[in-house]
């Protein structure tokens, strides 16, 4: 098993001779396409909104202010993600870990990055800009679909909408059933959980952490 202090070394080894001149690393890579560079748009247009009110499930970039990283996934029925109007969305905060990652980065630094996926479609929507949590009870108020109203919501007003291409889902065979791996040959949910935790909760099993998981998804507007 590699050590952290191993893991740093590698990393700081590779670092060393990385990339660091966008010039450099244009050499490495053909110019985009005229076409990929302009349809990059500043606004939700009828079309993206359309896209957005079928999609289900959206991963959430953010970084705190000191610039560390996180992508959260949130889901809901079709349409959750409300557009308020071409330059604002807003996400009903459901009730999760209650970690608050997010929230916290958001409120740190302002801004947050999105990606849509509609489930069985290849092709997704990047949605970037400024961010901020709202609580304002009218808001909030028209956001339930993921069972009633949230205790917060993720306000973005929009400064970039981008379709990408269906490539990565395609090389993923994400909705390709035939292509998944056999259940038996995927760690579980708990399984991971049983991995970070064993060291600080003793007596832990992987039987009462998916016990636990499936109370959990019973309740889990609550």
């Amino acid at each position: 098993m590699t050590t952290t202090s191993q893991s740093s070394s590698l990393f700081d080894a590779l670092r060393a001779d990385a990339v660091r001149d966008p010039a450099q690393l244009r050499e490495i890579y053909e110019m985009p396409s005229e076409a990929a560079v302009h349809k990059q748009v500043d606004r939700i247009h009828e079309v993206s909104r359309r896209l957005i009110g079928c999609s289900s499930f959206v991963l959430i970039a953010s970084a705190d202010a000191e610039g560390r990283c996180d992508v959260s996934p949130r889901g809901g029925p079709a349409g959750f993600v409300a557009v308020l109007d071409e330059h604002t969305l807003a996400i009903p905060d459901a009730t999760g870990n209650k970690r608050l990652d997010t929230l916290q980065n958001i409120i740190a630094t302002g801004q947050a990055g999105l990606v849509f996926l509609i489930p069985g479609r290849n092709d997704t929507l990047r949605v970037n800009g400024r961010a901020c949590v709202s609580t304002d009870p009218q808001l909030l108020a028209q956001l339930t679909a993921v069972g009633k109203p949230p205790r917060s919501a993720i306000v973005v007003r929009v400064e970039e909408v981008y379709g990408h291409c269906p490539k990565s889902l395609m090389r993923g065979f994400v909705w390709k059933p035939e292509q998944w791996l056999p259940k038996d040959a995927v760690p579980s949910s708990a399984e991971v959980t049983l991995s970070h935790l064993s060291t600080s909760l003793d007596g832990l099993t992987v039987e009462t952490i998916e016990q636990y998981e499936r109370e959990s998804l019973l309740h889990r507007y609550e």
